[in-house]
């Protein structure tokens, strides 16, 4: 196609989505009009794990933006591309389509059911954050499960849900379980709400003190699942050893304020590398108690 014939297709879609697929080239590449946010297809989407060479066209149909959570059709043509005819499409992996629609639903209902909790239970508690609201962000399929970021007034969460094949209702509320990603081991307390079902949860951070905005809070959370994901921010070993020590010292503070006296100073610990690792899932690493998830 030539460069006029280009400009004529850019021009077609008036420089916006609006949704039709068919005159997405496969090599188009899409900016979101909220964020500025671009699809490339040449990169995929680490949050929403899209893999490279992945066409706008192909994206799940519950994906959003990344950053600003906007819909899809809030994108704009930035680059025309290859036309349809010159570079076709890839195959794209089959998501179990129950799957698919628990992960499209389970935002709506995680966010009705916290911000129902907020505006019952938490108004007025000391360690919630009036700034920020109830948002879930990022939610996805993994590996055969759903997995989301959860932020609230007081705290925010790895969410995981079960596959469609995949009992978690016998779980106690608050058992415990590691889940193994590229970038380690982490432990999940099991969760079950009327509204959302069982999932289980993993603390990031509690309270919420360290955000001054929502969009501050989002921002990490949409950071989450990449780093997450990535294999690069594995530290030796897993979250075990330190959730175990942090729990300890806490039982011992505990203890020696019930017998009246001041409880031993926590063990200081040692200088950690800045790392992406360190600064998206912050210097917090025990688990929520039962009950907070």
């Amino acid at each position: 196609m030539s460069g006029t014939a280009n400009l004529a297709l850019h021009r077609g879609f008036e420089g916006s989505y609006m949704g039709d697929n068919a005159r997405l080239a496969p090599t188009a590449r899409l900016e979101c009009k909220i964020c500025w946010h671009v699809y490339d297809p040449a990169r995929g989407c680490d949050t929403w794990d899209v893999p490279p060479g992945t066409p706008f066209a192909a994206l799940p149909d519950d994906w959003r933006c990344p950053v600003c959570d906007g819909e899809r059709t809030q994108f704009m043509v930035l680059d025309p591309g290859v036309p349809p005819e010159a570079a076709p499409a890839p195959a794209v992996p089959e998501i179990d389509p129950r799957l698919a629609a628990l992960v499209a639903e389970a935002p709506a209902r995680f966010e009705a059911a916290f911000r129902e909790i907020h505006a019952g239970k938490m108004k007025g508690v000391p360690f919630v954050n009036e700034t920020l609201g109830v948002k879930a962000v990022g939610f996805r399929t993994h590996e055969g499960r759903g997995l989301g970021v959860l932020v609230t007034p007081w705290f925010m969460n790895l969410i995981l849900l079960p596959g469609p094949d995949e009992d978690w209702s016998g779980a106690k509320t608050g058992e415990k379980s590691m889940v193994a990603f590229p970038s380690g081991g982490y432990e999940f307390l099991a969760a079950d709400r009327p509204e959302t079902g069982p999932y289980r949860a993993c603390s990031l951070f509690s309270p919420m003190f360290g955000f001054t905005s929502m969009l501050q809070a989002v921002e990490t959370a949409v950071a989450v699942i990449p780093a997450l994901l990535d294999p690069a921010n594995r530290a030796d070993g897993t979250r075990e050893s330190e959730i175990r020590r942090r729990r300890e010292t806490e039982l011992a503070q505990a203890q020696a304020e019930e017998d009246g006296a001041e409880g031993p100073p926590p063990p200081a610990a040692a200088p950690a590398e800045l790392s992406r690792r360190a600064m998206i899932f912050g210097p917090r690493t025990d688990a929520p108690e039962a009950g907070t998830p």
